[in-house]
């Protein structure tokens, strides 16, 4: 069974100073929805922290405003960019006969074949998944068991995973929620010659050649043996 979660907020007056606010502790915010006016509220930060640890976006959040309660959910958080503290809040009240639109998360059990005994990577494509329902019907989370994923590119779609009676999903029954990929391979770089490189190492190679000098000298001696006169105090033969 769920836990109530609850939230006391006070009404403020719009042109109230938010800076002075935030200062004081608190975080400026509006609640707004079905049968309800849009209302500026504020709220202890560290209230609302507490609140939406619990309850993410998602989970019912019974508001305590002037002795009544309004159930809500937390439609969203800003934040200021340096710091990161809560800026403000919207809260949506709800009509708890007629079917909200919200996002649930999804979570993760068991371990997936193809990436123990394969190495395969899992990847996580879409963390969260949009239904329609009364707003006492959302689910917490969405629990997926991984242990059928034996393959590489087998993975779980928003078509296998089994919804609640009376939760509706919203989302395309093919979208992939989970896949396992295969490892990737790592690329081996062959070094780069170039026509350059190329030109000059068989330019080397044509010079080196062996026996190319023997063969330019042996003409040279040839002529030299020609040429020869004979030596001093020799006599012809008749």
């Amino acid at each position: 069974m769920k836990q109530t979660l609850t939230l006391a907020v006070n009404m403020r007056p719009a042109d109230e100073n938010v800076k002075t606010l935030r200062k004081a502790g608190d975080v400026p915010g509006v609640i707004y929805g079905s049968k309800m006016k849009s209302t500026s509220i504020k709220c202890k930060t560290k209230d609302l922290h507490n609140v939406y640890m619990k309850a993410g976006e998602n989970t019912l959040v019974e508001v305590e405003m002037d002795g009544k309660k309004i159930p809500t959910l937390i439609h969203s958080l800003a934040y200021e960019p340096v710091s990161g503290d809560y800026e403000h809040v919207d809260l949506y009240a709800v009509d708890m006969t007629k079917k909200v639109t919200t996002r649930v998360p999804v979570s993760f059990e068991g371990v997936a074949p193809a990436v123990k005994e394969l190495g395969g990577i899992l990847v996580t494509v879409h963390g969260e998944i949009t239904v329609s329902c009364l707003p006492a019907d959302i689910p917490e989370k969405f629990v997926v068991d991984l242990s059928g994923l034996a393959q590489f590119r087998d993975s779980i779609t928003v078509g296998k995973i089994v919804m609640p009676k009376g939760v509706t999903a919203q989302d395309n029954a093919e979208t992939v929620v989970v896949t396992v990929q295969e490892p990737r391979k790592e690329e081996v770089i062959e070094p780069v010659v170039t026509a350059a490189a190329e030109g000059a190492a068989g330019a080397e190679g044509a010079a080196a050649a062996p026996g190319a000098e023997g063969a330019a000298a042996a003409p040279a001696a040839a002529g030299d043996k020609k040429d020869a006169k004979p030596a001093a105090g020799g006599k012809d033969k008749k």
